[in-house]
């Protein structure tokens, strides 16, 4: 399982947290591709941060990504405007372990700012192993399985309707916010080592340095 870990700007004194908390609760393979640290750059905030996490979702570079922002609500929204992303806000081990059972997604968004005080990293740690703890889509309570299941595919019929082709959007987006993703150089390794989608969309992205 790949995991990408995306921090913006606000939050990139947590990325270490993070980081270290998946080795410890997961055997994934931690693709860290996002701010590190305030002074790094490009700076990004989580309109960029949420693009990243959409491209990598969309073209196949990663299974699942590590967002958020101060509160853990800028990123959820920005990227939830995209297709294909399935994404929780994530405050305590509990919503871990329901979103992964109920809702089955594939990203989630964590206040990272906003009470993150006193053992905020064991708080992580929690979080993440009741995040993977059992297989995502399972069901929460059982007898209500077939019936989440059926609506986690509505939604994403949903979202094909309601969206424009992955590549068309970006295509259509504002060159600065993605000349500012193509500014990240881990990012961009992570496509360049990806399949066919993702060499079209690095593609793209090259035009926007």
């Amino acid at each position: 399982m790949k995991i990408a870990v995306i921090n913006e700007v606000s939050a990139s004194i947590r990325n270490e947290d993070i980081v270290n908390a998946l080795h410890k609760t997961t055997n994934a393979e931690v693709l860290n591709v996002g701010m590190k640290n305030p002074e790094q750059t490009p700076s990004l905030t989580y309109i960029h941060t949420s693009y990243m996490a959409a491209v990598l979702l969309n073209t196949g570079s990663c299974d699942f990504v590590i967002g958020g922002c101060g509160t853990g609500q800028g990123f959820l929204n920005g990227v939830l405007q995209f297709p294909g992303v399935v994404c929780g806000l994530i405050v305590e081990p509990l919503d871990a372990w329901l979103f992964s059972q109920i809702n089955g997604g594939n990203c989630v968004s964590l206040p990272l700012n906003k009470g993150y005080g006193w053992a905020g990293s064991i708080n992580l740690e929690y979080i993440f192993e009741k995040l993977f703890a059992d297989p995502a889509g399972a069901g929460y309570p059982k007898e209500r399985a077939k019936s989440q299941a059926m609506s986690r595919q509505t939604l994403a019929s949903i979202s094909k309707l309601s969206h424009k082709d992955f590549t068309d959007i970006l295509k259509a987006s504002d060159p600065e916010i993605l000349k500012a993703i193509a500014g990240s150089k881990d990012f961009m390794k992570v496509l360049a080592d990806g399949g066919e989608k993702a060499k079209a969309v690095l593609e793209l992205l090259g035009e926007n340095r």
